[in-house]
């Protein structure tokens, strides 16, 4: 009797000990699952990316409006260099947003983006964008940040997007939380170089 007891007792603690363990392990994994699952379905606005143009392009037009906002921890003026643009589905758009640093030393910042209504994010396609790397403004110093991109004509198939007649693409610069790492590395003699996707303007 006490052999089959301690037997259960050992189940059932054996039990418990998987679950905390399956509990911590689904924790670190909710990340970037999340992040795979936002990227692949678009939920909550978060674009695609493509490694090239779109193979067609239909006649439905959209307006894409843009839109930018800085965090108060980064001492940077941040805004779109154009209001908004129509576009054919599938037509590859090209826009650009500025970027100027107010800091008497070099700031990193880096962009977190999506697109409203959140149901087009797995229509809308990245081709080129600041957003993909960490931007360093040294004191004073102003940039054109482009992005490249297309609405999928796939969206026009789409009859729970028949509404949609405009897109708002929408980017928010944060402090980098790694900045000091980042300028060490970026540092003259250092062998890493500035990231391209910025022209820099005086």
């Amino acid at each position: 009797m006490d052999r089959a007891l301690r037997r259960r007792n050992l189940v059932i603690l054996t039990s418990l000990f998987g679950l905390v363990f399956g509990m911590i392990g689904l924790t670190y994994a909710s990340s970037p699952l999340y992040s795979l699952f936002c990227s692949v379905t678009g939920f909550g606005g978060t674009t695609q990316r493509a490694a090239a143009a779109a193979a067609t392009v239909i006649d439905r037009k959209v307006t894409i409006r843009f839109n930018a906002d800085t965090n108060m921890n980064l001492p940077w003026s941040f805004r779109p260099e154009q209001k908004d643009m129509v576009l054919k589905m599938g037509e590859t758009g090209f826009a650009a947003y500025r970027a100027e640093s107010r800091s008497t030393r070099a700031t990193v910042g880096t962009a977190v983006y999506n697109v409203t209504p959140d149901k087009v994010g797995q229509y809308f396609n990245k081709l080129e964008c600041f957003c993909f790397t960490e931007q360093i403004l040294q004191p004073g110093q102003s940039v054109d940040m482009p992005v490249a991109f297309f609405v999928d004509p796939a969206m026009n198939n789409d009859p729970n997007m028949d509404d949609v007649t405009t897109i708002t693409l929408s980017y928010t610069f944060f402090r980098a939380k790694d900045s000091d790492a980042v300028l060490a590395q970026r540092a003259p003699g250092s062998n890493q170089k500035a990231a391209p996707s910025a022209t820099a303007t005086n």
